[in-house]
């Protein structure tokens, strides 16, 4: 959903620098700590690293001894989310990890955890299926297939674990006129948090999709997440659809 400009070859008399007003449409989560409503013109839906190499059976994780039943399992919800927020026409933004060949803008712990201190085959390096560890624009850091992106939809690639530090994520928001943003994908207490808690620092209203996210971590970390999103950066919904 981008913006409309005029086309190249037209010249007009004066530039205009006035947002087109467009009218709310609301709809209300149930949520907690409380019931959250939302206007859903002004709402964007971030999908979190539903990517080949972390989803695929061929994939970085899998290969590696990671069990992806977890992944696997929530892609129907995520579906089902993105195919509602698409037909109330709110933007829907494919955050994936897409490092450099070389892996420059890594750190060196960086580099580190992604190979468990030497047990396995890190960022941008051969998989066991022959292809570079989420190198942007290889196969495994594309979207799996169920979840492939829209001719409408927008993919920004990360290097961190939040999608906001050195991406273009939040002038694509700000120029969306986006002030609400609705967070699904993996893993919930990892790029999920992290993104979401940058979006609440910048300025936005972040709400996390509970049955649209996922994480092998232990339920621990899982309550500790939503415990900390309730109580300080915004809302945890139920449901999967954006019915009004």
């Amino acid at each position: 959903m981008t913006p409309h400009l005029p086309s190249a070859d037209t010249c007009p008399s004066v530039v205009s620098l006035i947002k087109e007003a467009r009218p709310s449409v609301a709809t209300t989560l149930e949520a907690k700590p409380l019931p959250v409503s939302i206007d859903l013109t002004r709402s964007a839906l971030v999908v979190v690293d539903m990517q080949n190499d972390f989803c695929h059976p061929n994939g970085w994780f899998a290969t590696s001894g990671t069990d992806i039943a977890y992944a696997r399992d929530v892609i129907p919800n995520v579906a089902e989310l993105m195919r509602s927020a698409r037909q109330h026409e709110v933007p829907v933004i494919h955050l994936h990890w897409g490092v450099r060949s070389d892996t420059l803008e890594l750190s060196t712990t960086q580099r580190m955890f992604g190979t468990r201190f030497g047990e396995r085959q890190g960022y941008g390096e051969i998989a066991a299926s022959g292809h570079h560890i989420l190198v942007r624009n290889e196969w495994g850091a594309a979207a799996i297939e169920e979840l492939a992106p829209s001719s409408q939809d927008i993919v920004v690639y990360k290097s961190r674990f939040s999608g906001f530090w050195h991406t273009e994520l939040d002038a694509i928001l700000r120029r969306l006129d986006v002030t609400t943003l609705l967070f699904a994908g993996i893993n919930t207490e990892r790029c999920v948090m992290a993104t979401l808690q940058d979006a609440s620092f910048l300025g936005y209203n972040v709400v996390l999709m509970e049955e649209a996210v996922a994480t092998p971590s232990p339920e621990e970390s899982i309550q500790a997440a939503l415990t900390l999103i309730r109580q300080l950066y915004g809302f945890t919904a139920a449901g999967c659809t954006l019915a009004m």
